[in-house]
């Protein structure tokens, strides 16, 4: 709570399996201080679902636990599933395992309650397609109420066949702004896009109005070329005591870690202007 930002980055070892490592900056831009051995490292003796490693953290503080829910995808054979750690530090971890099967991923806890359980949204995979979902909990371990609320859409649509959440929703005074990926599949390869959905306060499945077209996409060198390219990948953001400003954190064509930033007004009266409900 003392104004220093932390992010929770994904890096991969030489023998291609992922870690998380904290890199913290008094101001969110730069003079970033990194640890120096791994923050939250795969533990598969334990948890075999960690086996290939573990990526693609996102943070939510949870005032009723007075703790930070991360959820994140662990790697292993049988494909990719959502697991849940808590962390008051981010020094000392407590996990959960994983809390939805493979193949699943893209999943973020929402901060409090909804009508008396804990509503996690994911993405669920099933063949060729892969659309949002939400399920709740009593006790953060097992979880039911499995409800579609984002489906891909079909065509030759920026985000058809591949959607999933990109960082935890945004909540504002009309809804859960909510910051989602959409893949578009062309002859040369894969596209990664950001679009924006509206969702419900009180009922998080119910998506209010959804973006048409997406609103940031790789175009820098940096986002065009790396590992993979042509991806822009965030899971993490702030937002500034203005209730306005964000400052969104994403992946670069999986090769570096880049910064946007945003205003949540705007954003708002775009999807007012070009969504639909």
């Amino acid at each position: 709570m003392d104004g220093t930002t932390l992010l929770l980055c994904r890096v991969e070892d030489r023998r291609g399996h992922s870690h998380l490592c904290a890199a913290r900056s008094a101001n969110g831009i730069d003079n970033w201080q990194i640890d120096p051995q791994p923050t939250f490292m795969a533990d598969p003796d334990n948890y075999p679902d960690e086996l290939w490693g573990i990526e693609d953290p996102r943070i939510t503080f949870v005032p009723e636990l007075d703790q930070y829910a991360i959820t994140y995808t662990a790697y292993a054979s049988g494909g990719p599933g959502v697991a849940l750690a808590f962390t008051k530090d981010f020094h000392s971890f407590e996990r959960y395992g994983v809390i939805m099967q493979p193949d699943d991923k893209d999943a973020a806890l929402l901060p409090y309650k909804i009508d008396g359980h804990w509503a996690l949204i994911h993405r669920p995979a099933a063949a060729a397609r892969a659309n949002m979902w939400i399920s709740y909990s009593a006790d953060l371990r097992n979880w039911g109420g499995h409800k579609k609320i984002l489906e891909a859409r079909l065509g030759g649509w920026w985000d058809a066949n591949k959607i999933g959440l990109s960082p935890p929703p945004v909540e504002t005074p009309d809804g859960w702004l909510v910051i989602y990926h959409g893949v578009k599949q062309n002859a040369a390869g894969c596209i990664y896009r950001l679009g924006l959905a509206l969702f419900d306060l009180n009922n998080p499945e119910r998506c209010l109005r959804r973006g048409d077209e997406w609103v940031f996409g790789p175009e820098e060198p940096y986002e065009q070329h790396g590992d993979v390219d042509k991806v822009v990948f965030p899971c993490g953001y702030t937002l500034a005591s203005d209730k306005d400003t964000l400052r969104i954190y994403y992946g670069a064509a999986d090769s570096s870690v880049a910064m946007a930033t945003a205003s949540v007004h705007d954003l708002m009266q775009w999807l007012k202007e070009h969504g639909e409900e």
